[in-house]
């Protein structure tokens, strides 16, 4: 079982190094998107590797799923993984992988009908405190003016998108400053955030016992608003939306002793105020380049010998 041994012990290596490489860098909030970028290849690279080394051991365990799993390959490729070598603990480590995967596809389904069920309790919290005028199709507003007199927006992803604001927000944000939020919602409904962070709460919530899915829902949580911070202030200045923020949440007390949670609101508006420098234009395509190969190694890995038996 040398290969699906040598998958298990890279996705170990890999979920175990990620955060604490990720942890110990500066620059994702520099680049957020990037970050994002390579949060997403980390992950997809250890779900990728647990795949693999589940089909191997199932092909050695059973017959019937050898043939699907090898298709139309010669036998010499067949012979080169030398499955019958495999032993009983093939079958064993098919099925509690296959059940990560289908405990995995309960989880993420289970997040997406409650996300969508708070989706259908907010529009209809909003209907109820923003009803429609007669002959107005409230389904077709794009924007939403709620009475309250808390500051706060946020968009409600519809079949037709809504960006909710309510009127304490509308009084405190003036101009560019109210410009700036829009924006920043819509960056987060264009990057489509919301499915980003479904798969990362569904994981996180699923195996708690595996830190790097705890530290991917995290950062998916911080790393997404800086990136739509970064989208507003590309289109009305750094300065406008840290006033923005500053106007937001003023009153919330997020900008003195407060939980963890809170706390990023100041840091958000620190690294708007004294924005470190990007990386250039060439470095963050090899960077991307470089994570977009982390998916690649398990691939190699488990490729290598059928392609040796080849050559």
């Amino acid at each position: 079982m040398m290969v699906p041994f040598a998958l298990m012990i890279l996705g170990v290596l890999a979920a175990a190094t990620a955060p604490r490489l990720m942890a110990r860098s500066d620059w994702p909030d520099r680049e957020p998107v990037l970050a994002l970028w390579v949060w997403q290849c980390v992950v997809a690279g250890v779900l990728l590797c647990c795949a693999l080394a589940m089909s191997l051991s199932a092909a050695a365990a059973w017959e019937t799923i050898r043939s699907p799993v090898f298709g139309f390959a010669p036998p010499v490729v067949v012979d080169a993984y030398a499955l019958q070598a495999y032993g009983p603990w093939a079958g064993a480590l098919a099925l509690l992988l296959a059940g990560g995967g289908a405990w995995t596809a309960v989880v993420l389904t289970r997040e997406v009908r409650a996300a969508r069920a708070r989706r259908r309790q907010r529009r209809a919290d909003l209907l109820l405190r923003s009803p429609a005028l007669p002959g107005e199709n409230p389904s077709k507003a794009r924007l939403v003016l709620l009475e309250d007199d808390r500051p706060e927006a946020w968009w409600l992803h519809n079949p037709a998108p809504q960006l909710v604001i309510t009127t304490s927000a509308l009084r405190r944000l003036k101009g560019r400053q109210l410009d700036a939020l829009i924006a920043h919602e819509q960056g987060h409904a264009r990057a489509r955030h919301d499915l980003l962070l479904y798969c990362a709460s569904a994981l996180a919530v699923g195996f708690p016992q595996i830190p790097v899915f705890a530290a991917f829902r995290d950062q998916v949580h911080r790393l997404v608003e800086l990136a739509a911070d970064d989208v507003a202030s590309r289109r009305f200045g750094r300065l406008t939306i840290a006033l923005a923020l500053v106007e937001l949440n003023e009153d919330r007390g997020v900008f003195g002793p407060c939980p963890t949670q809170l706390a990023e609101v100041p840091r958000r508006v620190d690294r708007l105020l004294a924005p470190a420098p990007r990386f250039t234009p060439a470095r963050r395509l090899r960077m991307t380049a470089y994570a977009a190969l982390l998916p690649a190694v398990p691939l190699l890995v488990t490729f290598v010998p059928g392609l040796s038996a080849l050559a």
